[in-house]
C-alpha cells in the first residue's frame, strides 16, 4: 500500500495514457474507451485531486484531515499537516510545480516532531516518513523536473529527527516494534505488547531509503530485524499469524491470510528486495508466497486458516487482500492474478465498492464490515494488470472505478467515506491515502 509513496493507484493510470502517441491508444484502448475519453478521464480525477485538496487546504489545513461534508479539519495521526505530506508527490505527478514547491518550502519551516504525541509506528512510517522522504528525492533531483533551486534537504533532516524520534518502538526482546510510540518520551510503560504483523514487518523501505540516504545503517537494521524476527516464529508451513506479543514473541491471534493485519508484510518483502537487492527479502518473500498460495488460495479467492493447521477459520474476502494481484504482477504469477482480481472486481461491481469484508459463505456484505474508506488496493491492481497484459477491460474498471467515486463519494469539500456500501451512506471523513495514493493510481 504504502510502499514509499510507490503505489500508482487512479490519476497515473489514464495519466500514462495520455503520454504516448495516438497511434499506440488506438491500438491498447478498449472500444469503449476511446483516446479522447482516456484524456479525459485523467483530467476528471485531475480535478478530483484539486476538488479534494483545495477543500483541504481551505478548511482543514494545517490539521491532519479533512472533514470533507461539513467541511472542517480534525487530527487524527499527530496533529501535523499530514494531508499535505502525504499529497506531495502527487503535486509532483501533476507537474504543479508551484503548489509542490509552496508545500516543500511551508513544511520545511513549520514542521517539528518535538511534540508530547504517541503515534502508530506503523502510519507515521508509511504516510510521513515515506512521504517526507519522497518529497526529498524529487525536491533534490533535476531528473524528477521538479527540483526545487533554494531546497537544502529540509525534508530529509525532518525525516531523519521523525525516524530516531521511533526507533525506542524497536527495543524489545523479540526485535519487532511496539505499535505505538510517542514522539517527545519514547514507548509508555502501559504501552500494549501486542502488534500486527503489517504494524511490525511494513516500514523496511521508508527506514532502509533514510539509511542510504543518511549513511547511517541504524534504520534498516532495526526494521531488518523486525522482519527477522516475525520470519523465525513462523509456523511450520511456513505461515505467520495476524498478532503477535513483541516480549514473548507469541502469537495471540493465529489466523493467516494475505487481508488485514498482515497483508503489507507480503508487499514490503518483494518490494524490499526491488528497491535495495537484499536477497534475504526475496528468500523470505518466495517461502512464504509459496505457502500463501498453498495453504489460502481457494481459486480464485483468499480464505484465513490456522496457520498451524491450515483449518479455514474465516470464509471472507476483505478489501486489503485488493493489493494482492498487483503483488503478483510484480512477481511474475499474472494468471492467477487475473483470475483473483475477476472475483474481486465482481464484488465493486456489485456494490460500487468493495466492503471492508465480504463474505464467501452467503455471499453477502459481512455484518460490521460495509464500509469503503477509499482505499486504493482494487484499483492499483488494476493499473498493474493493465501494465501487463494491455487488456482493454483494465480500463473499462478503471473508468468504472472513477463513476463509482465521483457519483456516490464526491460530497462538498472532497470525497467522503462511505459507511454502507449497499445504501452509499456518506461519512464526514477523508484519510489523506485518498490523495496520496486513490486519485494517484
Amino acid at each position: 500500500m504504502a510502499a514509499l509513496k510507490a503505489s500508482l493507484p487512479i490519476l497515473s493510470f489514464f495519466l500514462l495514457l495520455s503520454l504516448y502517441s495516438n497511434t499506440f491508444i488506438h491500438t491498447a484502448l478498449a472500444d469503449g474507451v476511446t483516446p479522447e475519453e482516456a484524456k479525459q478521464l485523467r483530467d476528471e480525477v485531475r480535478e478530483m485531486f484539486y476538488h479534494a485538496f483545495n477543500g483541504y487546504m481551505e478548511h482543514a489545513f494545517p490539521l491532519d484531515e479533512l472533514r470533507p461534508q461539513s467541511c472542517g479539519g480534525e487530527d487524527s495521526l499527530g496533529g501535523y499537516a499530514l494531508t499535505l505530506i502525504d499529497s506531495l508527490d502527487t503535486l509532483a505527478l501533476l507537474g504543479d510545480r508551484d503548489r509542490f514547491a509552496a508545500s516543500v518550502e511551508w513544511i520545511g519551516k513549520n514542521l517539528q516532531f518535538d511534540i508530547n504525541k504517541t503515534v502508530s509506528v506503523f502510519e507515521t512510517t508509511i504516510r510521513v516518513l515515506g512521504g517526507l522522504l519522497s518529497a526529498h528525492l524529487i525536491a533534490s533531483d533535476y531528473a524528477t523536473g521538479m527540483k526545487i533551486p533554494t531546497y537544502n534537504n529540509e525534508l530529509l533532516n525532518l525525516a531523519e529527527d521523525l525516524a530516531r524520534r521511533l526507533l525506542p518502538a524497536f527495543d524489545t526482546p523479540s526485535g519487532i516494534p511496539f505499535g505505538s510510540v510517542n514522539l517527545m518520551h519514547g514507548v509508555d510503560e502501559h504501552e500494549s505488547k501486542i502488534t500486527s504483523t503489517a504494524g511490525g514487518g511494513t516500514l523496511t523501505l521508508e527506514f532502509g531509503v533514510l539509511s542510504r540516504l543518511t549513511k547511517d545503517p541504524i534504520f534498516e537494521q532495526v526494521t531488518m530485524n523486525a522482519v527477522r524476527g516475525l520470519w523465525a516464529r513462523r509456523s511450520r508451513l511456513n505461515l505467520v499469524g495476524a498478532h503477535i506479543n513483541v516480549f514473548t514473541g507469541e502469537w495471540t491471534q493465529k489466523d493467516a491470510g494475505i487481508g488485514t493485519s498482515i497483508d503489507s508484510f507480503y508487499e514490503y518483502l518483494l518490494k524490499a528486495y526491488l528497491l535495495f537487492g537484499d536477497e534475504e527479502y526475496l528468500f523470505i518473500f518466495q517461502e512464504a508466497y509459496a505457502a500463501a498460495m498453498h495453504y489460502l488460495y481457494n481459486d480464485p479467492w483468499y480464505v484465513e486458516v490456522n496457520m498451524d493447521s491450515a483449518a479455514v477459520v474465516w470464509p471472507l474476502f476483505n478489501s486489503l487482500q485488493a493489493f494482492w494481484p498487483g503483488l503478483q504482477v510484480l512477481a511474475g504469477d499474472i494468471d492467477p492474478a487475473i483470475r483473483t482480481h475477476t472475483a474481486f472486481f465482481s464484488v465493486w461491481k456489485r456494490y460500487g465498492f468493495t466492503p471492508e469484508g465480504f463474505n464467501l459463505a452467503t455471499l453477502s456484505v459481512q455484518h460490521g464490515q460495509r464500509s469503503y474508506p477509499l482505499r486504493p488496493e482494487l484499483m492499483e491492481s488494476t493499473y498493474w494488470l493493465y501494465k501487463a497484459t494491455r487488456d482493454p477491460k483494465y480500463l473499462d474498471a478503471g473508468r468504472d472505478m472513477v463513476a463509482s467515486l465521483q457519483y456516490s463519494a464526491r460530497c462538498p469539500c472532497g470525497f467522503c467515506h462511505i459507511s454502507d456500501v449497499e445504501f452509499h451512506k456518506q461519512e464526514d471523513h477523508m484519510e489523506s491515502f485518498f490523495l496520496a495514493e486513490t486519485v494517484k493510481i
